[in-house]
């Protein structure tokens, strides 16, 4: 256990402003964002939904699977309270035990356990496990404890040990802010005092110039730096960041060490990596205002969102080194989309979003949170996708292990489960800011957004049926009395018409200003005051860019944030010959009956009847495959999200037109 001296004092939980804690994210009182994190709450509705299923399913099993994994029994041994030999496959094998303890975090925080305080003692007794294994130094990693004794920092390319170090002072912070304890965040301080200790540039005394290969630890140290006022651990991290692309890791793009940071033009190797960089990247740019971090990650993001990113969210184009690809390199059937990848791209484009107070960045992140982060957990919250491919042909098999296109209960990479554990768990986080004019609602729930304006309370308490229905009510609760303040509304890129009540008055799209994305609403508040945004939900048929050659001549159908997809189990004839009809209409019916209630979309279409061209499935050009159309078929299309809950089979979100 920690020892009775805390390297930071007892005190009540952080709670920052209104009844919620502080989120993953709290800005130091200098820093350069336009926007801050304002409260929010979720009582309601489809998040409501799934955030439920997190606390009571997935969250409450970790414990035992990271048992059965051998997770835990590596810190009782690391600890000497137990014997026996390390037990996994990976060295960072503690950062799952980190992740889950941030998640576990964030839920203690959002209200009383409704278990009896099982979870709350799970907590506890994990932390223990945890503050009992760092040697005297503060170092700890239980692979390098238990097997590669005194090999410490040895191989940085592989080792992952600052990754597993940033995940632990992450879920410190989480546990400090939750529940005002610093057991944990002690042993995440001398952990960071022991890395400045080593790790600094030449020239500096320290021992070890270096990085590790798999960024976390960056954006980590910023906001250890955020919770203990340590500026040691702001400029550690502006150390490591910029000393990646200088030959460190033989100038290898898989660990973004090819092109420094400032001068990149394109994200590329291993897409969790690059992301993960990118955060702590924003993170530096946003406490110190350096302009040329700054300006490399809107490159960079931009480069990410133009030629690299799915229409579900998903990144990583490659199963070969987990990484982007070429630009507009997007397949369908081997799309690696790692469900990692779409958590750390909500992390980034969250940062970007309070650094500039775009709206475009929530847009991305409302994409990626809907459909290719979604898709990564089971409806009943039991089983995952480690990766999420945008089609699945008839008759695949899977032979890929943990990166098969099946729901699996866990696996040896365990990276991803743990990881959409603390995402939902801190979901409400992401969903509001403020400035000093106001309030800006990101993401639309049930629920309310609460902020502060020169200490004056705002709070706005919202009803919607999203993203089933386009109708959000909101409600002013409380407002300053002697002051006029700007209530921000983000309207989707996806919406082509919108009209908003307000006061009496309607404004539809045509004549109601919006601003980088932001609709503003301007008045002097007060409470009782409502306001009603109604967005257009109409099915849609979207079509690529034509040099994503995977997808040209098809389209995707979507409705709302949401994109669809076929699968097998609605069209038993199978989906590999499929052909949409375009200029037939899309029709929509809600489901309450299906996949724990969805809307689906149906649309008309056809078989292709193919010659069979023999033992040659080639034709001279000029005399194609004859393709006409065959028998007619209805086609019914559901959420992307909810794919691969009713069993493993074909499923496809491209839909060819001829």
């Amino acid at each position: 256990m920690s020892s009775p001296g805390s390297a930071v004092p007892p005190s009540a939980p952080s709670s920052g402003r209104g009844p919620f804690p502080a989120g993953p994210i709290r800005l130091g009182p200098k820093s350069g964002a336009a926007l801050v994190l304002a409260a929010a709450e979720v009582s309601a509705g489809f998040w409501f939904t799934r955030r439920e299923v997190n606390a009571r399913t997935s969250i409450p099993q970790g414990p035992g699977l990271l048992e059965s994994a051998g997770n835990l029994q590596n810190l009782r041994v690391a600890a000497g309270t137990a014997e026996g030999a390390f037990r996994g496959d990976y060295p960072f094998m503690d950062s799952d035990v980190y992740k889950w303890l941030e998640a576990a975090s964030w839920q203690l925080s959002r209200r009383p356990p409704e278990d009896g305080g099982r979870l709350a003692a799970e907590v506890e007794r994990i932390v223990s496990l945890v503050a009992d294994a760092p040697q005297p130094d503060g170092y700890l990693n239980t692979w390098f404890q238990l097997l590669d004794k005194g090999e410490r920092y040895a191989n940085l390319r592989w080792s992952h040990e600052l990754y597993c170090a940033g995940h632990l002072m992450q879920a410190a912070v989480a546990h400090h802010r939750a529940t005002g304890r610093t057991e944990l965040l002690d042993v995440a301080v001398r952990f960071a005092d022991h890395i400045d200790s080593v790790f600094g540039p030449p020239g500096s005394g320290k021992p070890i110039d270096g990085i590790d290969a798999h960024p976390e630890v960056e954006t980590a140290l910023v906001e250890l730096y955020r919770e203990t006022g340590e500026r040691r651990y702001l400029d550690l991290a502006g150390y490591f960041v910029d000393r990646f692309g200088h030959g460190l890791h033989g100038g290898e793009a898989y660990c973004q060490d090819r092109v420094p940071v400032r001068e990149a033009t394109s994200v590329e190797g291993h897409a969790v990596r690059q992301l993960y960089l990118l955060a702590g990247v924003t993170d530096l740019a946003t406490e110190t205002g350096d302009t040329g971090l700054r300006a490399a990650a809107e490159r960079l993001w931009e480069d990410m969102t133009r030629t690299r990113t799915h229409i579900t969210g998903g990144l990583g184009a490659r199963h070969d080194g987990e990484a982007f690809g070429s630009p507009y390199e997007l397949p369908n059937d081997r799309a690696y989309c790692e469900t990692c990848a779409a958590i750390a791209s909500v992390q980034w484009s969250l940062r970007m979003a309070l650094l500039t107070g775009e709206a475009r960045y929530s847009d991305l992140i409302e994409r990626t949170l809907y459909n290719g982060f979604l898709s990564g957990v089971s409806l009943d919250g039991e089983r995952w996708l480690y990766v999420n491919p945008l089609q699945v042909r008839d008759g695949h098999t899977d032979t890929d292990g943990d990166q098969a296109a099946r729901r699996t209960r866990w696996f040896r990479c365990a990276c991803c489960p743990p990881n959409v554990m603390r995402l939902l768990a801190s979901l409400e986080h992401y969903l509001a800011s403020a400035d000093a004019d106001g309030l800006q609602i990101h993401q639309y729930v049930t629920g309310r957004y609460t902020a502060h304006l020169d200490g004056a309370p705002v709070t706005v308490r919202a009803e919607t049926d999203y993203p089933w229905r386009g109708t959000i009510a909101l409600t002013v609760e409380q407002a300053p009395a002697d002051r006029s303040w700007t209530l921000s509304l983000r309207v989707p890129r996806w919406c082509d018409a919108f009209r908003v009540h307000s006061g009496g008055t309607v404004h539809d799209s045509a004549d109601a200003p919006v601003s980088e994305g932001w609709l503003r609403l301007r008045g002097p508040w007060a409470p009782g005051d409502r306001i009603t945004l109604e967005l257009s939900m109409r099915p849609r048929l979207t079509a690529a860019d034509p040099r994503v050659d995977a997808v040209r001549g098809c389209v995707a159908i979507e409705r709302g944030p949401l994109v669809h997809c076929l699968e097998g189990v609605d069209h038993p004839g199978g989906l590999d010959d499929i052909v949409l009809d375009p200029t037939r209409p899309l029709t929509e019916k809600h489901r309450p009956d299906l996949l724990g209630g969805v809307t689906t979309i149906t649309a008309a279409g056809h078989r292709r009847r193919i010659t069979d061209p023999g033992w040659w499935p080639y034709t001279s050009q000029g005399s194609p495959t004859p393709a006409t159309d065959g028998e007619p078929v209805e086609l019914t299309a559901i959420p992307y999200y909810a794919w691969a809950n009713r069993g493993d089979g074909a499923m496809r979100v491209w839909l060819p037109t001829r």
